[in-house]
Order: C-alpha cells, then structure tokens, then sequence
C-alpha cells in the first residue's frame, strides 16, 4: 500500500508530486510574462511583485513538497516503472533525478540570491540602477535554470510514476 495521499492525475505519483508538476507549468508563462513585462514594458514594480510571489509560493510549495517525500517517500510508488533499478539495466529513474536535483538546487539558490539582491540593491519603487547589469545577467541565469528544473522534473516524474 503505497504511503501519502494519492495524486490526482491518475499516475503512481503522490498528491504533492503532482502539485509540483502543475505548479512548475504555471511557473514557466508566469515568470516569462514577468520578464517580458521588465524589458519590454518598463513595468518594474509589477515586476517585482510577481517575482516576490512566485518565489514565496514555490518556496512552500518546496517545502511542502519535500517534507512529503520525508515522511511518505516516493520509491516505493516508482517500483513498478521499467526505468527504476531493474537488475541488469540503467536505473534511468535514479539519472534524471540527479541531473534534476543539480538543476533545482542551483536554481534555488539563484532565484534566492537575485532576489535578495534587488531587494537590496534597487531603489524602492524600484527603476534602473547600477544593479540592473548583474539583475539581468544572474537573473536570466536563475531563469533558465528553473526551466532546467522543470523540463528535467517533468521527465522524472514521467520515467519514475508514469511509464
């Protein structure tokens, strides 16, 4: 009997593996149409707030997410799929989530350190400043490392509680 709440889109996966899985794709156009609004539009505070919201409702969906796989675990819900640990075989399920953990580490600490420097940094309400350069360039970084993040979860999720 598997542990945890079961999910809701009808796979192996927990409750909580597949709010993450829905929360990553609104992540993604959310944070896209923030960026846009920065460069193209000149709308820095909006900006700010929609990256100070995206960033507290993943910070606990995170934390929500991790203290379900402390407490109920997720193998034991991935032991049926062909990529997991078969004797003789890649463990294709133990690969992706290495590479998608480098990713989702990394762009934690990125969005953090982007955050908490404009915070620092810019003027409130914040405009251009002599930060905008390093802003821009860590945080496309932070960006597309939270696609990495997404794509490379999206494909664990698949090969560990789908396939």
């Amino acid at each position: 009997m598997p542990h945890g709440i079961d999910g809701f889109l009808g796979t192996r996966a927990t409750f909580m593996l597949d709010v993450v899985v829905l929360a990553m794709l609104a992540l993604l156009p959310v944070l896209a149409l923030s960026i846009y609004l920065v460069k193209y539009r000149n709308q820095y505070a909006l900006h700010k707030k929609i990256q100070l919201t995206l960033g507290s409702v993943l910070l606990v969906t995170v934390v929500l997410f991790e203290l379900d796989m402390r407490v109920n675990g997720w193998r034991h819900r991935a032991e049926a799929s062909p990529y997991f640990g078969q004797e003789g075989s890649i463990d294709w399920v133990s690969i992706v989530l290495g590479v998608h953990l480098c990713f989702a580490v990394t762009a934690a600490v990125l969005w953090a350190v982007v955050i908490a420097q404009a915070l620092l940094r810019f003027p409130n309400p914040p405009a251009p400043a002599e930060h905008s350069a390093w802003h821009r360039r860590f945080g496309k970084l932070a960006a597309y490392d939270l696609l990495c993040t997404a794509i490379t979860g999206w494909i664990f999720y698949w090969l560990a509680f789908v396939a």
